[in-house]
């Protein structure tokens, strides 16, 4: 079985960092995509996707992405199902995110930021990797 989902947008949000209970963190933002065709007005309609990072990348992009940023997001698609705060039953889909690449660079700093145009996979660049 194939689940594979590439998408570049723009953070619709700054990412919100939270940490779970055994102190792993988290992250969650929206990314605004395009979609390749207009509509019959002539525009691009947009989607509006949410967003999961875990570990070690959820800190990194919580850090250095915000609102209006452009990333490149890979990864899977996940549902799930949720009571509401009404008793209504709902499902969410969100992508969880294994890599994000910041693809412009942030408005308030110059172009010598080391983090723009960089993949971020969430592993250890510490660890030997044998091949």
């Amino acid at each position: 079985m194939l689940n594979r989902v590439i998408l570049i947008g723009r953070l619709t949000r700054d990412p919100e960092l939270r940490y779970t209970t055994s102190g792993i963190a988290v992250a969650t933002f929206a990314l605004a995509v395009e979609r390749p065709f207009t509509n019959q007005s002539g525009e691009r309609d947009v989607d509006f996707i949410d967003i999961v990072i875990w570990r070690k990348l959820a800190e990194t992009c919580a850090n250095h992405l915000g609102k209006g940023r452009l990333v490149a997001v890979e990864g899977r698609l996940q549902t799930r199902s949720y009571d509401d705060s009404n008793g209504i039953r709902r499902k969410a889909v969100e992508v969880v995110a294994d890599s994000v690449r910041f693809l412009d660079w942030p408005k308030n700093t110059s172009s010598s930021n080391d983090y723009d145009d960089q993949e971020f996979n969430g592993f250890d660049d510490d660890i030997d990797v044998p091949f």
